[in-house]
This record gives C-alpha cells, sequence and structure tokens, in this order.
C-alpha cells in the first residue's frame, strides 16, 4: 500500500535524521583509539584469539556471527555478553542466541585486557577485532578496525527478534540492512561470513522435508544422510561450506549459483537480477570479495555505537559495572 506524500517526507526526514546520528557517532570512532591508553590491545586480543581457534578451531565463525548479532541488536554496544539476571531474560538467552559458542573466550580475553589495562578496553571494541582476527585466522584479510566503542547496559532477549532467520528472503533481509543503515550490497557481502562456519540441521529441516526444489538434488540427499528425519536436528551440525568449512574464501557464493546454498536465506541472493550479478562478481573474483567484505564490516561496525560519555567499559563482559 502506497504512503501518503506527508507520510513519505515524515519518514525520509526521519531516516535521514537517523542516519546523520550514525555518521556522528561514527565520526568518533578512530583506528588507533588505544594507541597510547592501551597500545597492546589489538595483540592482546590476536593473541588471546589465536590460542582459542587452536583450540577449537571452528569457534571463529561464532565470534563473526557474534559480532553481527551484537550490532543489529541496539548497535554494536557488547550487549550481547551481558548474562541473564532475575527479573530480565538476555539478548544471549534469546531461542537464535543459543547456539552461540566462545563467550568463555571473551571473558578470557577480558581479563588479559583488565590486568594489562584496567577499565580501558570497551568489550564491543574486543568484539570487533575478535571477529576481524578470527577472519585473518581463516586466510581473509586483515583490515583496520576503527574503535572508541563503549559498552550499553541493556540486554533483552525480545530485542533479538529483529535477527533474520534462516528462511528469510530476499526483501526482508534487503530492509533489515536498510533499516540499520547498511544496503542491499552490503548483505549480499556479509553474507559470505557463511564461507567458514556449521549450521545446525533444524535450521534448513524444512527444504529437506518439503523436498525444496530450489536445493540440488545431490546436495539435499548428501544432506538426509547427514540430518536424518528421526535424529536431533537441534544438536547434529554440518559445515556451511562443505569443502573449506574454515577458510575463508569466496566459494559460498558459487554454491550459492549451484543452488547449494544451504539456507533459504542464502538461495535468496540469487532471486534477482541484480544481486545475482552480484553474486558472480564476488564469486569470481577472491580480491574483490576480501576487500569489499572488509569494507562492509567495517561499515557494519559503526551501527548504533555508543561513544564519548555513552554507555560505560565493563570491567566484566556479562555483568554491567
Amino acid at each position: 500500500m502506497a504512503l501518503a506524500r506527508g507520510t513519505m517526507l515524515v519518514v525520509f526526514a526521519m531516516a535521514f535524521l537517523w542516519v546523520s546520528g550514525v555518521q556522528r557517532a561514527d565520526a568518533q570512532l578512530r583506528i588507533g583509539y588505544y594507541s597510547h591508553s592501551c597500545p597492546q590491545a589489538e595483540a592482546i586480543v590476536k593473541e588471546e584469539i589465536e590460542k582459542a581457534l587452536k583450540d577449537d578451531e571452528g569457534v571463529g565463525a561464532d565470534l563473526l556471527r557474534m559480532h553481527f548479532h551484537d550490532c543489529f541488536v541496539r548497535g554494536c554496544d557488547g550487549s550481547i555478553f551481558l548474562d541473564s539476571t532475575n527479573t530480565s531474560k538476555a539478548e544471549k538467552d534469546a531461542t537464535i542466541n543459543l547456539t552461540l559458542e566462545g563467550f568463555e573466550i571473551i571473558d578470557a580475553v577480558k581479563e588479559k585486557l583488565e590486568a594489562a589495562c584496567k577499565g580501558v578496553v570497551s568489550c564491543a571494541d574486543l568484539l570487533a577485532f575478535a571477529a576481524r582476527d578470527a577472519v585473518v585466522h581463516y586466510g581473509g584479510i586483515h583490515y583496520k578496525v576503527p574503535s572508541g566503542r563503549r559498552d550499553g547496559r541493556i540486554s533483552i532477549d525480545s530485542d533479538a527478534d529483529v535477527l533474520p532467520s534462516p528462511d528469510s528472503k530476499l526483501a526482508k533481509l534487503t530492509d533489515l540492512f536498510i533499516s540499520k543503515g547498511l544496503s542491499q550490497t552490503d548483505m549480499v557481502i556479509l553474507s559470505g561470513a557463511h564461507t567458514v562456519g556449521i549450521a545446525h540441521c533444524d535450521a534448513f529441516s524444512d527444504r529437506l522435508d518439503s523436498h525444496d526444489p530450489t536445493l540440488e538434488a545431490k546436495y539435499a540427499r548428501a544432506l538426509r544422510k547427514q540430518c536424518p528425519a528421526q535424529s536431533n536436528n537441534t544438536e547434529t551440525t554440518v559445515p556451511m561450506d562443505p569443502k573449506t568449512p574454515h577458510k575463508f574464501d569466496n566459494r559460498y557464493y558459487r554454491l550459492v549459483l549451484e543452488n547449494r546454498g544451504l539456507f533459504t536465506s542464502d538461495h535468496t541472493l540469487i532471486s534477482t537480477q541484480g544481486t545475482t550479478t552480484l553474486v558472480k562478481r564476488l564469486g569470481g573474483n577472491y580480491k574483490r570479495f576480501q576487500r569489499k567484505f572488509a569494507q562492509s564490516i567495517v561499515k557494519m561496525g559503526a551501527i548504533g555505537v555508543l561513544t564519548g560519555y555513552d554507555g560505560e567499559v565493563r570491567s566484566n563482559c556479562r555483568v554491567v559495572n
């Protein structure tokens, strides 16, 4: 249904004000924010992430997903780390976040940072650095992370309802990203993070049960063997990319073009000519994907950030000060 012209003007004005606010917050983030207050901060994060990924190489994908889930709920403010209390259920306990792993890694990194520079490095910045270091560990390019984020004090499970589900279609995904100041192009590029990590069978079992014709037949048969109907599909997992699950390459896009994207939200990237063209370009040029991904995740990392005197720097990422 079309909006009245006056309503449209109000919507555009509100959108302008919102984007302007994002830009002002973004301007307060800067590369090398801790160069004087905690010059070893990024090195400490990198060292601890490398240790963690040697023990469990797959958890880097969780850290990357954690960064996305944090930024899309109340902005990149570290609210994903806060524990539930007796009176409030936190984001991390929302159904969509129950499969996230790696919170204990964040605890370990934060402990090291506090020992080196007490009360200086925020949990939100820690996560942005950790996500970058996970990408680099998997073979992605090193990109500079603007920092200066502060931590939020609010975490509510229902706020996570905004996060997209595996069965989301293109229009819904596009609207969500635009609402966060990102573009459809950013959405397609950031979906490339699915080149690493695993998925629980229940996230795509509907496609198998319905014999979804958009899922390549041979791949579907292989998935049914890995995720049999009688198994516990909330526990059983499969790699997002069967051949290179721990390599940050652009093979994900080629899988999507071959109708072997695991989720409906993957396949939907080729539902229009424009997005299909972009998928082909990213899938056909590894360096282009790496460069574009770095640009888009830095842009994502500026969503709704708290800076200056807003928020706080938590000494323990799980609880407010």
